[in-house]
Order: C-alpha cells, then sequence, then structure tokens
C-alpha cells in the first residue's frame, strides 16, 4: 500500500510540474507492453494510435525498455499519463561526457597471460557508446583480423563522411542517434542543433573523446605513437584483438540525451554486443532514483541478458557522495594515476623551483625570465579565472600570467592570456582540487600547480611585485612513484542512493592516458587550435571506464560461461590496495591513505583477475530482490525490469545483495552494542577440489566474525554461503573524515586471496 502511495504521489508531482511549464519537451513513455491490443500489428501502431501523433514520435523501445520517446505538451504528457497502459513517463535529460602505457600498468605484459594467446578477445565485441570514432585511425585497423563473429546482428549506418566502406572487421558496425539532441534544440534553442560546421551527422567523431576511449578499450597496436613528442612508444588498447561497435549518443558543444541513449542500449543490445561502455553521467551532482535514470533502465536489460556494462563514476571529487551510475548492476569505475608524468617546473628569480605538469609542445622559453602578474589581486573574480575577455592587455602583455583553476577549460585560460599578449600562464589549483595535476596540451608556455604552490607564487609576487619567472618543460618521465594514486577528481563515495552498496566498485587508470584521437579538433578542442595529432593525451574517468570494459572484453573472452556480476567480482576481489612502493595507495588530494569510498576494492589488477578462485555471482532475481528490499512497488520494478513481479511478504535487506563488498549502516546516536549479520555465497571457479579459510581485517574498533570459518568446495559443490556478523560499541566507535571505518574480509586457498572491503558508518535514520 506504501508503494501504492508513492507512486501516485510521483504521479500527481509530475503532473503537477509538467502543467506549469507548456513548452514542449520531450518525454520518455514507459508503457505495460503487455497491454497491446490485438488489433494493432505493432506496437508503434499501438502508440500512434493511442497516445500521440507518427510526427512526434522519436523512438521506440522495445528490448531493454518498453515504450517510446516523443514531442509533447505537457497537456498531452498529462493526458498520456492518465492512460492504465503507462507505468511511468519522464522528461528527456542532457547528460555530459566525464572527461601507450596504461595497460602495462593493468599488470598486463605481452607473452604473458590474457595477451599470449594470439586471438585473445577477437571473439568479443565491445559497445562503446560516446561521440563516435575516427575511423582511419592506425588503432581501428582491422589487419590480421579473423572474420566478424557470425552472431553479430548490426549494422554500419551511412551519414555525412561516413559510408559502409569506413566499418571492417575491426569496426563492426556503427550507428549515430540524435533524434532526442535534435528535438531539443526546437525547444527555444537550449543546445542549438547539429551544426554542421563543427559536427558530422554520422558515427564520425568530431569532438575526440570517442575516438579515445575505443582505442583505450580495443585500440590496435599503433608504433611510434606519441602527443606532439609526449607519452612516445606504443600505443595499443586493453583488447587489441576486440571487435569495436561504435554508437554516437553524445554530440559536440551538446552532451548526450537520455531517449537518445535509451535507443543505443535498445539497438546494442539487439546487435549482439558483449560488453557495453559508457563515460556519460548526470551532471548535476545529484543521483536519480533508477526508475527515472536510463543509464541504470538500459544497463539492466543489458545485464540481465548477459552484457557487462562499464560506467564512469564522474568528475566531482574529492567530494564526498560524488559518485555516480550507482545501479548495483553497473560496473562503477573511478580513476587513479600511472606511472607516467610530463613534469615541467616553475622557476622564480630568486631560484625557487615549483613542480607542475604540462603538455605543452611549442616553443620553449629556454630558460628567459619574464616578469609576473596575478589579475585575481585586483579582487574581480573573472580575472583570476582569466575568463573570456577579462584581462587588461596593458596588464599582462609580455608576462607569465597566475591563472586560478575553475569556471572555465584549463586550456581556454592560456588562449584568453594569448589573446591578450601574455607570453605564459601558470595555472594554479584551488582547494578544492587541492595538488591533482592533469596535463593539458596548451597553445602557449603554460604549468599547472598545485593549490599549496600556486599559494606560495601567489604569496612571493605580492610580496615582490618585480618578481619574475620561467617555465621548463620536462617532456615524458616513467617509473614515477607512487603510483597508482585516487585521482583528486575522481568520484568519491559513500553511494548517495543506496549506501548498503559500495560505489565506486574499483579504479582503473584514468589520468594523463594516450589513445587515438580525432582529425576534426586539435587536441585541446578548442576552436583556435590548428593542430593535428593522431593521438591525444586525457584524463577522466571517462579514461578509467575503458580501461575495465577492455578488462571485461578480455576476461569474457576467457570465460565466456561468466555473467556480469562474475566478471565484476574477479576484478573486485583481486583489486590491489598497494602501489609500486608497496605502500597503502594514497588519496592524490589528501596526500593521506585512500580508502574504500574512494577506489572501491582497489585497483584493477587484470593478472589476478583472469584467476580469482571463487567469485560473487548475481542473477535477475537477485537484482529484484534488492529493489523489493529499497521498497521499490511492482509497478516501479517493472519501470525497470520490463516484467511484473511479486516482491515477497517478508522485506528482504538490501546489505544481503550478493555483492564483493559489504557495508554496515548503524543508526547514527547510538551508545550501546549493536550488531548486523550479512550473507554471502561464493561460487568456486578454481580448482575443483579447494579449502578456503578465512582472514579477517577488523575496521578499527569493531569486531568481525564470519561463519564458518573454513569452505570446502568438491566436484559435487561448488557454491558455498558463509555469514558475516559485524558488531559496534557506539560508545567507543571512531569514525574517519569520511565518516566511516574500514576493514576487510578475505577468503584464502594458498594460492588466490578472494578479498571484500567492508565499511562501517553510522547515518541517521529515515
Amino acid at each position: 500500500m506504501a508503494s501504492l502511495h508513492l507512486h501516485l504521489f510521483l504521479l500527481l508531482v509530475f503532473v503537477t510540474q509538467i502543467l506549469a511549464d507548456q513548452t514542449a519537451k520531450t518525454y520518455i513513455i514507459r508503457v505495460d507492453s503487455s497491454s497491446k491490443p490485438s488489433v494493432f500489428p505493432t506496437h508503434y501502431h499501438w502508440y500512434t494510435a493511442e497516445f500521440t501523433e507518427p510526427t512526434t514520435i522519436l523512438h521506440v523501445y522495445d528490448t531493454v525498455f518498453h515504450g517510446f520517446s516523443a514531442v509533447l505538451t505537457p497537456f498531452q504528457a498529462a493526458s498520456v499519463l492518465k492512460h492504465p497502459s503507462i507505468l511511468a513517463a519522464f522528461e528527456d535529460r542532457r547528460r555530459q561526457l566525464h572527461t601507450t602505457r596504461s595497460p602495462q600498468f593493468l599488470g598486463l605484459r605481452n607473452q604473458r597471460g590474457l595477451w599470449s594467446e594470439s586471438d585473445y578477445g577477437s571473439d568479443v565485441i565491445v559497445g562503446v557508446f560516446d561521440t563516435g570514432i575516427w575511423p582511419e585511425r592506425r588503432s581501428f585497423s582491422d589487419l590480421n583480423l579473423g572474420p566478424v563473429p557470425k552472431r553479430w546482428r548490426g549494422t554500419c549506418e551511412i551519414g555525412v563522411r561516413f559510408s559502409r566502406k569506413n566499418c571492417n572487421r575491426k569496426i563492426v558496425g556503427a550507428r549515430y542517434f540524435s533524434k532526442g539532441h535534435e528535438a531539443a534544440s526546437g525547444f527555444g534553442g537550449i543546445v542549438g542543433g547539429i551544426n554542421e560546421t563543427i559536427e558530422f551527422k554520422s558515427p564520425r567523431d568530431a569532438d575526440g573523446h570517442g575516438t579515445h576511449t575505443a582505442s583505450t578499450a580495443a585500440g590496435r597496436y599503433a608504433f611510434r605513437a606519441s602527443m606532439e613528442g609526449y607519452a612516445s612508444g606504443i600505443a595499443k588498447g586493453v583488447a587489441p584483438k576486440a571487435r569495436l561497435a561504435i554508437y554516437k549518443v553524445c554530440w559536440k558543444n551538446a552532451g548526450c540525451f537520455d531517449s537518445d541513449i535509451l535507443a543505443a542500449f535498445d539497438a546494442a543490445v539487439n546487435d549482439g554486443v558483449d560488453v557495453i561502455s559508457i563515460s556519460i553521467g548526470g551532471g548535476e551532482g545529484v543521483s536519480s532514483p533508477y526508475y527515472l535514470d536510463p543509464i541504470a533502465i538500459g544497463a539492466y536489460g543489458a545485464v540481465s541478458r548477459g552484457i557487462f556494462v562499464s560506467s564512469s563514476a564522474g568528475n566531482d571529487g574529492p567530494n564526498g557522495m560524488s559518485v555516480t551510475n550507482l545501479a548495483p548492476w553497473l560496473t562503477t569505475v573511478g580513476a587513479g594515476t600511472i606511472d607516467r608524468n610530463f613534469p615541467a617546473d616553475v622557476i622564480l628569480n630568486n631560484g625557487r623551483k615549483f613542480s607542475g605538469v604540462s603538455l605543452y609542445a611549442g616553443e620553449p622559453l629556454n630558460g628567459k625570465m619574464y616578469p609576473l602578474v596575478y589579475p585575481g589581486k585586483s579582487g574581480v573574480l573573472s580575472a583570476s579565472l582569466c575568463m573570456e575577455n577579462s584581462l587588461d592587455p596593458n596588464l599582462v602583455r609580455g608576462k607569465i600570467v597566475i591563472c586560478d583553476r575553475g569556471s572555465s577549460p584549463r586550456v581556454a585560460k592560456g588562449l584568453v592570456v594569448k589573446k591578450a599578449g601574455g607570453v605564459g600562464m601558470i595555472l594554479a589549483n584551488g582547494v578544492s582540487n587541492g595538488e591533482g595535476l592533469v596535463g593539458d596540451a596548451h597553445l602557449i608556455p603554460a604549468c599547472a600547480v598545485g593549490s599549496d604552490e600556486g599559494d606560495q607564487i601567489k604569496s612571493y609576487l605580492a610580496s615582490n611585485p618585480s618578481a619574475s619567472a620561467t617555465i621548463n618543460f620536462r617532456g615524458t618521465v616513467v617509473g614515477i612513484k607512487p603510483a597508482p594514486v585516487v585521482a583528486s577528481f575522481s568520484a568519491r563515495g559513500p553511494n548517495g542512493l543506496n549506501p548498503e552498496i559500495l560505489k565506486p566498485d574499483l579504479i582503473a587508470p584514468g589520468v594523463n592516458i594516450l589513445a587515438a584521437w580525432t582529425e576534426a579538433v586539435g587536441p585541446t578542442g578548442l576552436d583556435a587550435d590548428t593542430r593535428k595529432t593522431e593521438f591525444n593525451i586525457l584524463s577522466g574517468t571517462s579514461m578509467a571506464c575503458p580501461h575495465v570494459s577492455g578488462a571485461a572484453a578480455l576476461l569474457k573472452s576467457a570465460h565466456p560461461d561468466w555473467s556480469p556480476a562474475a566478471i565484476r567480482s574477479a576484478m573486485m576481489t583481486t583489486a590491489s590496495l598497494t602501489d609500486n612502493s608497496f605502500n597503502p595507495m594514497l588519496d592524490e588530494s589528501s596526500k593521506k591513505h585512500a580508502t574504500p569510498y574512494d577506489f572501491g576494492a582497489g585497483h584493477l589488477n587484470l593478472d589476478l583477475a583472469m584467476d580469482p578462485g571463487l567469485v560473487y555471482d548475481l542473477t535477475n532475481n537477485d537484482y529484484v530482490s534488492f529493489l523489493c528490499a529499497i521498497e521499490y512497488g511492482p509497478k516501479t520494478i517493472q519501470v525497470i525490469t520490463r516484467s511484473a513481479v511479486n516482491c515477497p511478504m517478508r522485506k528482504p535487506l538490501p546489505e544481503n545483495l550478493n555483492y564483493p563488498s559489504i557495508a554496515a549502516l548503524f543508526p547514527s546516536g547510538s551508545t550501546g552494542v549493536s550488531s548486523k549479520t550479512f550473507f554471502r555465497m561464493v561460487t568456486n571457479v578454481g580448482e575443483t577440489n579447494a579449502v578456503y579459510r578465512v582472514k579477517i581485517e577488523p575496521p578499527k574498533g569493531v569486531n568481525v566474525s564470519v561463519k564458518p570459518v573454513k569452505l570446502v568446495f568438491s566436484e559435487t559443490v561448488r557454491r558455498l554461503g558463509y555469514y558475516v556478523t559485524i558488531t559496534i560499541d557506539g560508545k567507543h566507535l571512531v569514525l574517519d573524515d569520511s565518516g566511516a571505518v574500514f576493514g576487510s574480509i578475505s577468503w584464502v586457498d594458498g594460492k588466490h586471496v578472494v578479498r571484500s572491503p567492508i565499511v562501517v558508518t553510522q547515518i541517521d535514520p529515515l
């Protein structure tokens, strides 16, 4: 009854909102497909006859989601909502992209492990939802690849500067989805439509992001690769032999619309992909409930059919509870650094040297000193941020300008300085970015420095108005220690929707990643950047996500019978917690030890994931039980799962979802002794006769017990369960700065260590 009241309340709120605004908008409508009258030959005929005009329908969904998207006035939408066959409706939303050496840094080595077999991954198809692809790049050659897998059912859509010849045995299919984006351009011009002077109405990539993520996941070997001399060497994706299916859902300067993303999920599942890589998320920092989130809905439809879906965690770190893409069937990936950097030094006229990073590749300053200036001392915020038209040429001409990071693209600030006559830029982090740095291919001599260094340089200038400086660019340095370090921008837990599920799941390389690039724009993406480069270096959880997608392709190839949950479990339970100095991983923003809120289960280690010993598997029924546990009613669950469900009379517990991590939530303010017991089930995927014993590392001030303490597997016993009891004394429990304490349990057999993080926290009761 409570669920029905919630459903009716949400319906009332939605109707009230849409009646307040009479502008036509795109709505995504969820329909109970079983209600279709037999007189209609197809759902499309039914929708156009009963709900809307044919000209207003954008997409019809029939695989991961049942329903349609259409341009409707609020009155029309309110009318449609009254129909008994309509389960839900929500407005189309715009989302944002979460924008070499990294495969070796995952634990992959040439002639070893997953790369030792000549065709590993060639039977796996990775679907990439992004900005399209630049198919001529060497990374997408089909040289020496075998035939396209026979089960492939996709197509190669033609369009502007994209023909069927642009697909091959590597790029097995390519589609583009623009109807949601084009419809939005008619609503008061909020996006501006497809501007064909800067975009291609086809799968061709005008932005670069999609080419980069596709080649990160599955790019072929490309020798003599670099970005204007930086990171030179061999560029290759994680799964070089895997096939690529391209789904262009994002458009340059316009983002990605939910209605188009959902259509891409529908197509990809029907086409026959094995893995979906989606480096896209909400840009407003608030996660929608799963039944209002088309990425969560589309991903459920894919995962329920055995397709692994990897998603980026978002770039709003180091703020707590910033992680996005939270659905437990999604694999959510944060970003770490790799052991390669591009150092540059700011040298003051007093000899002091400040370390930073840069990918500037133009004429160096050759040690020449130039006057320093900080426009921010005027008190004008736009000037301190070096925003467009904010700098006085008389103030900055011939000088190195200190610009504060934020509000505009980092590379755009350098262009503003250049236009005003400045000769160089020092880009200073604010407190929110801390010491986290990423390299940029600046158009002028420029160096990014951390918050502390920036403050010291400003302080020196304030006390020495005639101060001068130069910038020294030191190229590419490998073997950096420590690495990995959790990137400061990588979004953090806890999970803002259901803290019982730890997110992110794990981290992967996402800082200064070299991969293929479009020919359409320069490495900065700025209109004024006329440079052309085959490869580019980018940072973001967008770059981390395709590392996991490629890893999933290799694991799927090695273990075709593993479910998406088993593949994720293998990655999580074998993930690394230490850096290359054999010390606990650090958080870049604080320089302190990172926690599972930062890195989830740890950093991806593919060699170990190949043979995890045990996995935590999940079925569709497990996910339905979880949705029942978080008090979604049958109609709400049907929006996600497509089929009608009945929740059990005895409500399940969300924390008992068979996840490879454990989050124990206790009421805040409790001063007594409290306990919670969790159940987990493991499946043996290693040696048939194996004995595992438990190893417990309890969080500080917490008691953890496990029953049984030994798991004995045999030919007839492949799955075994166990209970974990977590006990706290509220009076003596001391939580860390993130509001939690952390530990782990591991199952050990002498060869494998199957580790699950434990998070213990206190939250306010609802």
